[in-house]
């Protein structure tokens, strides 16, 4: 289901969850009063049906908005088929538990360029991700794909290919991470009129409906001249965090963020004060 307002919430479980599982994750993140949080698949699908069961219920009872974030080891332009197999199949994985789980969102980093043409990468990942789509709806597995806007230069994933797929495929729209964007512009793209710059693009190119279901990723962040270094949280870095805010009040923004950085409850309850004092 769609969030009805802008929520925000932690990637993974909070700090100071009692255990680090995803059910003492949702209940402190109800304790926290934030309202989503983002499984962590990172590592590989590791979780069962039953689990996910569980997870879903726990959620629903305690009104928490899930999502999900696929593998680390995705890339849709590997020159080894197999891999693109393998990445396939690691994003079916996590939609199909993450469904179960009740996650709406399935994130994902989609490919690297490999100097490729970049044209040519995005036609290939639209044709994978066309299929697997269709696998999914023919399955019944109701989940939004989010490509997530990648933190170098060499990722494929930029701010426009990931609308692009938004506006020319079914299920699939994008994971605005916004410490990547500023890493990947070499510390542009950090200010009130950039934010707004980004929001106004998803408007026009996915209509109001983009804006009121967006997924976004907001942390601090170490970068150089490549791109994406580490994250940071929010006041050791240089992210100008209250003007994102503003930005995304401004426009009316519903949907999830997900708050990255290493004290993720901390940074993400910053964001949420600081969104809700404008």
């Amino acid at each position: 289901m769609k969030a009805s307002r802008l929520l925000f919430g932690t990637a993974g479980t909070p700090k100071s969850s009692k255990k680090r599982n995803s059910i003492s994750g949702i209940e402190r993140v109800k304790e926290l009063g934030l309202g989503c949080m983002e499984l962590e698949f990172v590592r590989g699908v590791k979780m069962g049906e039953a689990t996910a069961s569980d997870v879903r219920e726990k959620s629903q009872d305690e009104e928490i908005s899930l999502s999900v974030h696929g593998p680390y080891y995705i890339n849709l332009n590997s020159q080894e088929p197999e891999k693109i197999d393998a990445s396939i199949e690691r994003i079916y994985k996590s939609s199909r538990i993450g469904s179960l789980c009740g996650a709406r969102n399935i994130v994902f980093h989609p490919a690297y360029y490999h100097k490729e043409n970049p044209e040519k990468v995005y036609e290939k990942v639209f044709g994978l991700l066309e299929q697997l789509v269709s696998r999914l709806n023919d399955e019944g597995i109701e989940v939004i794909l989010r490509p997530e806007t990648t933190g170098k230069g060499t990722q494929f994933g930029s701010l426009q290919e990931n609308v692009r797929f938004g506006a020319e495929l079914e299920n699939v729209l994008p994971c605005i991470d916004f410490a990547h964007l500023h890493a990947r512009s070499n510390g542009a793209e950090n200010s009130y009129e950039e934010f707004s710059a980004t929001l106004e693009l998803v408007e026009n190119e996915l209509g109001r409906e983009g804006l009121d279901d967006m997924h976004m990723h907001v942390s601090g962040i170490e970068y150089n001249e490549k791109g994406e270094r580490n994250h940071l949280n929010l006041d050791d870095s240089d992210m100008e965090y209250a003007e994102l805010m503003r930005a995304l009040k401004d426009f009316k923004v519903k949907g999830l963020l997900i708050c990255e950085s290493p004290d993720n409850e901390g940074d993400a309850l910053l964001l949420k004060r600081t969104y809700e004092g404008l």
